[in-house]
């Protein structure tokens, strides 16, 4: 008897709580499912399954065998993974999820320098600003600016700060003058990312004073990438981040505003399934993001001298 392919076949009978589910799932047949189980049970010398002509369901001994069974099915194929992923060629697809507008600045750049040297790796980067479940998406990595899940199926391991921003155009502050305190964004047009954690109250800091200004948004959006383009185009004040508006900053399309007042600092973070070991070439593309975006992100290194 094969007693790992035996074990594999009762997890997916446990799961599925059907012989004919399973086999289906596993692209066996049954009797295939079926053998296997009775050989099992002979082996470990107890009954695992109760049958009947409606449903399979677990016995007190199957409930009692089925997680440190399928811990070490688990471990076996992550083991079996690792053998085949081994060595410099990665291989396969990889699938990551991103915000929108960092997927499209910088991530896309990183990730295709990254896959170059790795021929038949396969990237699916998928782009949203939705904060989708990682596990129940099928992503092997997703990157979040801020809005970290409290969940102990996520292993989480940090990339880079993100600094918030705010800033317009010249040709808007020339036409409606710069604030000059926070409260003064009431009177001008705000250009509001609607994914920000504290709905329209935007926060302040500066020393140990705090304000918070519920604005009006003239405009909203739930990309950022939306919002940068209104902004240039003279639209209003923008809430932004600096990966997202520092080349237009250093160039002068955009210009600060209320630079002295410091927004609430989020950070950029990779996350994986902490159910196992990450996979080499997740392993190895977090490693290149760490390297490239620490200790000091490049686009917090792209700046003009007023901001």
């Amino acid at each position: 008897m094969d007693q790992l392919r035996a074990m594999e076949i009762f997890v997916e009978v446990a799961r599925q709580r059907s012989f004919s589910a399973a086999a289906r799932r596993l692209g066996v047949s049954r009797a295939l499912v079926s053998k296997h189980i009775l050989q099992l049970e002979e082996k470990l010398k107890v009954r695992l399954l109760h049958r009947s002509t409606r449903e399979v369901s677990l016995t007190d001994a199957g409930q009692a065998y089925l997680e440190p069974c399928s811990a070490a099915v688990l471990q076996a194929q992550e083991a079996t993974r690792a053998i085949a992923q081994a060595g410099d060629a990665l291989a396969g697809p990889l699938r990551i999820q991103a915000p929108s507008s960092f997927g499209s600045t910088w991530l896309a750049d990183a990730l295709a320098r990254f896959s170059v040297p790795h021929p038949q790796l396969r990237p699916v980067l998928h782009v949203d600003d939705a904060l989708l479940d990682p596990i129940g998406h099928g992503f092997d990595l997703t990157i979040r600016v801020g809005g970290i899940p409290d969940s102990r199926a996520l292993a989480i391991r940090p990339l880079a700060p993100c600094r918030a921003v705010l800033c317009a155009s010249p040709d808007y502050l020339a036409a409606h003058g710069a604030p000059r305190e926070p409260e003064d964004l009431r009177a001008h047009r705000c250009l509001h990312f609607s994914h920000l954690t504290d709905g329209t109250a935007w926060q302040f800091a500066r020393g140990h004073e705090r304000r918070t200004v519920r604005v009006e948004p003239g405009f909203a959006s739930n990309n950022g990438l939306v919002l940068h383009q209104a902004a240039l185009r003279g639209l209003g004040i923008v809430y932004s981040t600096t990966f997202l508006a520092c080349r237009d900053l250093a160039e002068g399309r955009l210009v600060p505003v209320l630079a002295d007042w410091e927004l609430p600092l989020n950070h950029l973070s990779a996350l994986y399934p902490a159910s196992r070991q990450p996979s080499p070439k997740v392993r190895q593309l977090i490693d290149f993001l760490v390297a490239e975006y620490q200790p000091v992100p490049p686009w917090d290194t792209v700046h003009a001298p007023s901001w």
